[in-house]
């Protein structure tokens, strides 16, 4: 008897392991590729129900890591298009396993989130109420999520398996940031888990569950669709004429003269058509042109003398200065080419583009690879005034990190330009990095301009939809009338006030659910 109760007790163990996968990965394919985006209402139920009836802390982490290897596995695999590297003079195998570490590295760190969040969970809700249970795992959700967006890496929110399809509920950014988004997706979860999990367990249908699950359902999209309708309602200020150049340079030659010479030939003979076309200023992608690029050393002939001959000015992806590092910046330059002002990327990309704990590591990890990790970021009180506008200025993975341009905004920024390189990339990353700009547009109620190199260019308007969006791999231009916007959404005002309001709460039911 007991060893026929011990291995019910093991299928019932990998039963929830599996379970717990699936509902990781299917939470995984809610992102670009595939964009099945509507799982991402019911993925978590699996992880929840498994924790719920836990019986250990190992199971719970079990359950946790397994869930958070199959959502950030599969969302995140793009990483692994930075192999090859021998571009850069790094062995074909040396490559492989500098991807699949790096793979592995940012899953597991994904994954480290999913298994806080299921140890406290458990801790925290053993025979508890439903009431409690949900919103106690919301806090905590979006608690971490909040501390993780906060470090240099981040990208997988829950919110964004939401963009830029499910334009309705990304409008709840505008309340309080992506953490709005997600606390919706785990609270409707949540309260379905607690109907699956009564019905199991206590043999008690706890319909009030899931009919709260419906009405929360309905009532978040209602009210994102709500305030798309009032974003569009508000009649737009000044308008201006952008042209926009995806250069199309191949990273294995953009470093190199031949990759130059393309690149100045290309963005010169694109800022021509474009100026003759009537714009009023011109954007670039990051690095489009990929040297140290200051007032005093403006060597490029032919683009400085279309700018003068043109006097059109143009934002410039290049290198700038600070002190004795380099900074990967997005220069305003006027009609004469002269800098005035300049954007320099506050979210480096940890090794590609700076050492952490350089002091440390630093002369380890420079003598392993042959990249050069020596960019400084840039401040986070950055205001770049522009000749048609304050602009709020994201450089490719500043992306993710919606305070980046939270900030800007409530300092007065009226649209928002990102330039990018994501050429070494699949087009599933190229397109969760144009989800990523949907999810900041909205946030801000701001028309936003892509520029990037390879694709996927884009003009995505202030209530999430996207205007434009250019072909990969191929050299485009193009040209839009963009309006400038000075409204303030809740988000831009008070920031994210979700989470602590969650905490009030918790902490206010947390007495009365101790004695439930």
């Amino acid at each position: 008897m007991l060893q026929s109760k011990q291995h019910f007790g093991i299928r019932e163990n990998l039963g929830s392991l599996a379970l717990s996968l699936l509902g990781g990965l299917l939470m995984g394919i809610t992102t670009a590729p595939i964009n099945a985006w509507p799982l991402a209402w019911i993925a978590l139920i699996p992880l929840w129900v498994s924790v719920r009836r836990s019986d250990s802390w190992k199971r719970t982490l079990s359950y946790a890591l397994v869930w958070g290897i199959g959502f950030h596995g599969v969302a995140l695999f793009w990483i692994t298009g930075i192999h090859p590297m021998t571009w850069l003079g790094v062995p074909w195998l040396a490559s492989l396993a500098i991807a699949l570490s790096v793979w592995i590295f940012i899953t597991l760190w994904g994954s480290t989130l999913v298994t806080l969040w299921a140890i406290l969970f458990a801790h925290f809700t053993h025979e508890k109420s439903s009431a409690y249970t949900v919103l106690l795992g919301t806090t905590l959700w979006c608690l971490l999520e909040g501390i993780w967006s906060y470090s240099d890496l981040w990208w997988s929110s829950l919110s964004y398996t939401q963009s830029p399809f499910n334009v309705a509920i990304l409008h709840l950014g505008q309340l309080s940031g992506p953490n709005t988004i997600t606390a919706a997706l785990v609270a409707v979860n949540g309260l379905v888990a607690e109907f699956i999990f009564s019905i199991i367990y206590h043999k008690n249908q706890k319909k009030s569950t899931l009919i709260l699950a419906l009405i929360l359902l309905f009532s978040t999209h209602a009210t994102g669709y709500f305030l798309s309708q009032k974003s569009l309602a508000i009649q737009p200020g000044e308008t201006f004429k952008v042209g926009i150049i995806q250069g199309n340079i191949p990273n294995d030659i953009k470093l190199y003269s031949q990759g130059w010479q393309n690149a100045l030939a290309g963005y010169t003979q694109g800022y021509q058509k474009l100026a003759a076309q009537g714009v009023d200023i011109v954007l670039t992608p990051e690095t489009a042109l990929p040297f140290l690029w200051t007032n005093q050393n403006r060597g490029y002939p032919p683009l400085i003398k279309a700018i003068q001959d043109w006097r059109t000015p143009v934002w410039v992806g290049a290198f700038g200065k600070n002190g004795d590092r380099l900074t990967n910046s997005l220069f305003t330059l006027d009609g004469t080419g002269e800098i005035i002002s300049q954007y320099d990327k506050i979210k480096l990309v940890p090794l590609g583009e700076y050492i952490p704990f350089e002091s440390l590591l630093g002369k380890l990890i420079n003598r392993l690879s042959p990249l050069e990790a020596t960019l400084v970021r840039g401040s986070r009180d950055q205001v770049v005034q522009t000749p048609v506008g304050q602009a709020i200025v994201g450089i490719c993975y500043d992306s993710a990190f919606s305070q980046v341009f939270r900030q800007q905004a409530a300092q007065g920024g009226e649209f928002i330009i990102t330039a990018s390189n994501d050429a070494h990339y699949t087009a599933a990353m190229q397109w969760q990095h144009h989800a990523q700009d949907v999810l900041r547009a909205i946030e801000s109620d701001r028309i936003t301009i892509r520029a990037t190199n390879t694709g996927y260019s884009a003009i995505v308007e202030n209530d999430g939809k996207t205007r434009w969006v250019s072909n990969r791999n191929t050299y485009q231009i193009h040209t839009d009338i963009i309006e400038r916007r000075n409204t303030t959404t809740l988000y831009i005002q008070w920031g994210d006030w979700i989470a602590p309001l969650l905490c009030f709460l918790t902490l206010g039911f947390t007495p009365i659910a101790l004695f439930l």
